[in-house]
Formats: C-alpha cells, sequence, structure tokens
C-alpha cells in the first residue's frame, strides 16, 4: 500500500481573496491545508479607514505581525476594560479568545498584516460579527437592548459587514483615541522589530517573541528569521508546538522528517505558507541570491527547539562514534557547539 503524499506547503497569496470595501483577505485553515492541524492563518489589507468591523473568535486566540502600514485595533475584556493600540511594520498583538475586538487601517497607504491562530480548524469567514450578530436577533430585542426604535432599528445592517469604510483615525483628527502618555509596551503590543536580534555572523538572524517578552500571549510564539544566501537554519525540531510559516521574502527549501523514513521537501517563494507538526524534524535553507525573510508561528506561549548541532556536541565523542560507526578522525568533525544558523560555505 503506497503511502499517503503530504504536503507541507500552501500558496497562500495565490489563493482567490475574500473582497470588501477597502479590505482584502486570504486565509488558510486545516480544510485548505490538510496538514496544519494545529494553527491557521491569515493575510489580511486594509485601505485608510477600512475596519475588520467588531468581531470575536470562539475557537482561536489571534496573533498578529504587520508587515507594512499603520492600523489601530480596539480590545474588550470580560472585566469591561478596554485598549486602544496602533502598530506599525514589525509590530505583533494578542488577543485571547472570545475576546471581542477590531481592526481598522489608518494610513498613509495599504496595511498588511498576517494573522496567526492557535487551532487550524479556525476560518475569517466563520467568526461572530457585531453586525451579524444584532441582525441575527429579535427586532424588539435588538431595540431594547440599545434603547431605539424599531424604526430605527431597520437602519442598521441586515447581514454581517465585515469589511466597513470609516473616518481615518489619524493624530490630527477627533477620531484618534485619546492616550494620556506614550509608550513602548502596551498589554495587547509588542514591538518585535524593536529587538536587537540573535545573530549568526554570515548566517542571518532571529528575532522572537514569547509569554515571557509578551505575558497576554499565553498560547502563541512568534519570530523572524532572515537568512543570507545559502544559508542554514540547522535541522531542528520543536517538542512543544507545531510551526506555521510565511515567508516573506526570498526563496527556500524546507525538507520535513516524519520518521519512518519518510521526509518531504518543499520550494517556498514569496506569499507562501509552510507547516511543521509538533516534533517533526525539519530544516530551512535559504536557496536564492538575496535575505530569505520568514514569519513564524508557535501554538505555545513558550519557545523550545532541540538543534542537531547541541544534541550532537551534548553526547560523549565516544557515544557518537559507536552510534554512527565511524572513525576517531570523523566524529571529531561533527559539531561541537550549537550553530543554529549555518552560513553558506
Amino acid at each position: 500500500m503506497e503511502k499517503e503524499t503530504l504536503s507541507f506547503k500552501y500558496q497562500l497569496e495565490k489563493k482567490e481573496p475574500r473582497l470588501g470595501p477597502g479590505g482584502i483577505t486570504r486565509g488558510a485553515s486545516v480544510h485548505d491545508f490538510p496538514v496544519s492541524k494545529g494553527i491557521a492563518g491569515v493575510s489580511m489589507r486594509l485601505e485608510p479607514g477600512c475596519m475588520r468591523e467588531l468581531h470575536w473568535h470562539a475557537n482561536a486566540a489571534e496573533w498578529a505581525y504587520v508587515l507594512t502600514g499603520n492600523c489601530r485595533t480596539t480590545i474588550i475584556h470580560p472585566d469591561g476594560t478596554s485598549y486602544t493600540d496602533t502598530f506599525g511594520p514589525g509590530d505583533t498583538w494578542y488577543f485571547p479568545k472570545g475576546y471581542g475586538h477590531s481592526i481598522q487601517g489608518i494610513g498613509p497607504g495599504e496595511c498588511h498584516f498576517i494573522l496567526i491562530f492557535d487551532n487550524g480548524d479556525f476560518s475569517e469567514d466563520h467568526t461572530f460579527s457585531v453586525t451579524d450578530f444584532i441582525a441575527s436577533m429579535p427586532k424588539d430585542i435588538v431595540a431594547q437592548n440599545l434603547g431605539i426604535s424599531l424604526a430605527e432599528v431597520d437602519l442598521l445592517p441586515k447581514k454581517e459587514v465585515y469589511f466597513s469604510l470609516g473616518e481615518v483615525p489619524d493624530d490630527s483628527s477627533f477620531t484618534s483615541a485619546l492616550r494620556p502618555y506614550s509608550e513602548l509596551l502596551s498589554k495587547h503590543r509588542y514591538p518585535l522589530e524593536a529587538q536587537q536580534p540573535r545573530r549568526i555572523p554570515g548566517g542571518g538572524t532571529q528575532k522572537l517573541v514569547t509569554s515571557v517578552e509578551f505575558p497576554i500571549s499565553t498560547t502563541i510564539s512568534g519570530s523572524i528569521i532572515e537568512l543570507q544566501p545559502g544559508a542554514l537554519r540547522e535541522m531542528h525540531w520543536h517538542p512543544n508546538a507545531d510551526e506555521w510559516q510565511y515567508y516573506i521574502s526570498g526563496t527556500a527549501e524546507m525538507s520535513v522528517f516524519l520518521a519512518e523514513g519518510t521526509a518531504v521537501t518543499e520550494q517556498f517563494e514569496t506569499g507562501d505558507v509552510g507547516y511543521v507538526p509538533m516534533g517533526a524534524g525539519h530544516y530551512i535553507k535559504n536557496t536564492g541570491t538575496t535575505v530569505c525573510r520568514v514569519l513564524i508561528g508557535f501554538n505555545s506561549g513558550h519557545y523550545q527547539a532541540i538543534d542537531l548541532s547541541e544534541w550532537l556536541a551534548s553526547n560523549p565523542a565516544a557515544l557518537i562514534r559507536g552510534n554512527f560507526g565511524i572513525s576517531e578522525e570523523l566524529a571529531r568533525k561533527f559539531p561541537s557547539e550549537t550553530i543554529f544558523i549555518k552560513a553558506n560555505s
């Protein structure tokens, strides 16, 4: 019996988008990308003033990374506290499952961001939107709840709005939100791009945000990996989380090891998504002539990785010789410390 052929690649930015007034969204759940059982992702673009309307997700928390442009979010907590934040390129946000929120482009130009959800069965098309909620309830209930007349209820949307165009809430307008003091960090915002990265000279860099740096992000960690041409994010695995990748720029190769002599190799380009199940061995190699930049999300607030070089270097030399049946001379060529990213030699 032949083994099922699995694909660990999905061409997200080539998917037919959902369009609305000033907004574009493309999503990939397990229904689009069958191996992506633990994480789903969305690529969304908002023009200035366009809002992803007030909504909530019943089955997943939301983590985001802003690629380009600027946006404003609002969120309500179960205790009644609310937060309004603005985001620019390199910023991340996290909204716990079930918390009501909105996202609005504030210009100048389009805001493009990637959303990562800690449930592969999540669908951006099946969220709970405020207009849909109100339109689905009896008119007299809505009138009583909102303190308006039945005639005024008829002025409200008759179905889900999803994307809506509103005023641009820039800092010169009265629609911007009051903020009494400046701050770098806020409860729902972490400026990942501001980090000094882990750096491997000639190989690449890593920026990482977990629940340690961003306490509210209890179920998702995020990372930006940059690989120089020919560089290799070495063979490794994550014992506590699935890995979801969005290729921001460049080209790359990844192989996923599934045990029992099975490995699947995929080629990636800008706009593609990759996935690695928890515990599966893999690598990422830059196959192009420019820097390869990858956004990576994990469905755990705690980042864990076991790198092949670190594992081999931690064992007695005699054990390594015996395990591989090799000479002492060859064993001495094996890594003696963690590589993490290997530069092209």
